[in-house]
């Protein structure tokens, strides 16, 4: 058999390397129904798919798909996203993909910028794809001097549309609107128990936190809904967090957003996602001061040290100064408030829950 020159051994004329549909789902940090979606939508799937085979991605496609990405979080319209993404003229929007914790998608509706300043969970966990649909244009006025028969033409009815969604998912979705926190609070005990934390979050509870922030977007109302939802989800995943067994983990973990940043709800959901795994945490919530966040380190020993930033984050100085503590912690981040670009080596960027739990287990040496 050919092989070529050198220390390594390899056949000749070997195919490109190519993603499956779950791999590029993970880089992405989106669902892999969402690239199914991508797919019979706007034809930015696999290039090369054999009758019968599994979808492959070349290193094209996922060069098209992280165009995508970055412009639907740039709040690009998703069909207006793929024009431009198989079309190569998205260099106007040319800029880093901005990174999700998805949490989501992770990240749902409208961004920070447009939402109420009581509004947090609508705007937190985006995951775009999940709900694509063609671009609205908003009556004038909207939303407040929009008649009741309009609103409701704009998704403004008493249900939330999934058109992608599972079961447990609408029945969630009905319950929020209902604001029916007992029966929220079973459904998603119960999806927990029945597929663990990070595929419950990304297959119902994400869908549902990403419709309401739609049905936001179009009609105004719904955020007496999120609140409601927020406040039972965070019960739920405090009571998954609690110690129940010997922790794997010797060092702790510690878990903070970044310093004037209080989007916490991404990081009980990783708290609840490590205690699964048996890892403990110490959870420290809303932004500290770096001072008070670097004498919390010296002072616990931390393996790692995980940052969630959903507003922009330009200070990245402070995560310089965490591995100069002994003994030293990794130093892990999440988040759309990270610029990828300005972070500095010894921050490592994780996209999606899954990969942060994977992160932090390796970090600490479990």
């Amino acid at each position: 058999m050919a092989t070529t020159s050198g220390g390594d051994a390899q056949p000749a004329h070997m195919p490109p390397p190519t993603l499956t549909v779950a791999a590029v789902a993970r880089r992405l940090g989106v669902a892999p129904s969402t690239l199914r979606t991508w797919d019979r939508r706007y034809g930015l799937g696999p290039s090369d798919h054999p009758a019968g085979s599994h979808r492959r991605y070349s290193a094209a496609d996922l060069d098209r798909l992280v165009v995508m990405r970055r412009l639907t979080l740039d709040g690009v319209p998703p069909a207006e996203a793929a024009r431009l993404a198989t079309s190569g003229a998205a260099d106007q929007h040319d800029r880093p993909m901005a990174p999700v914790f998805s949490l989501p998608t992770s990240a749902g509706g409208p961004d920070l910028a447009d939402v109420p300043a009581d509004g947090g969970l609508a705007g937190l966990l985006r995951r775009p794809g999940l709900l694509d649909q063609p671009h609205r244009q908003l009556p004038e006025g909207w939303p407040h001097r929009c008649t009741a028969a309009e609103r409701a033409r704009m998704g403004g009815g008493r249900v939330i549309a999934l058109p992608e969604g599972s079961p447990a998912a609408r029945g969630l979705a009905r319950a929020a609107m209902s604001l029916d926190s007992l029966e929220v609070t079973r459904l998603v005990r119960e999806a927990v128990r029945q597929h663990g934390v990070v595929r419950a979050w990304d297959t119902v509870v994400l869908p549902v936190i990403t419709a309401i922030g739609d049905r936001w977007r179009a009609t105004g109302e719904g955020v007496d809904v999120e609140h409601a939802l927020s406040e039972s989800l965070v019960g739920v995943l405090r009571g998954i967090a609690a110690p129940r067994h010997q922790a794997r983990n010797v060092r702790p973990v510690m878990l903070a957003c970044a310093e004037g940043d209080h989007h916490t709800l991404p990081l009980n959901v990783l708290a609840a996602a490590l205690a699964e795994e048996d890892i403990s945490c110490r959870m420290f919530g809303v932004g500290m001061p770096p001072e008070a966040l670097l004498s919390a380190v010296r002072r616990g020993g931390p393996a790692v040290v995980f940052l969630f930033a959903r507003l922009p984050t330009h200070d990245t100085s402070v995560l310089e100064d965490i591995p100069r503590q002994r003994p030293a912690p990794r130093v892990i981040v999440g988040g759309r408030g990270w610029d990828p670009d300005s972070l500095p080596r010894c921050a490592r960027l994780v996209t999606s829950l899954g990969e942060a739990v994977d992160e932090i287990a390796a970090a600490a040496g479990l």
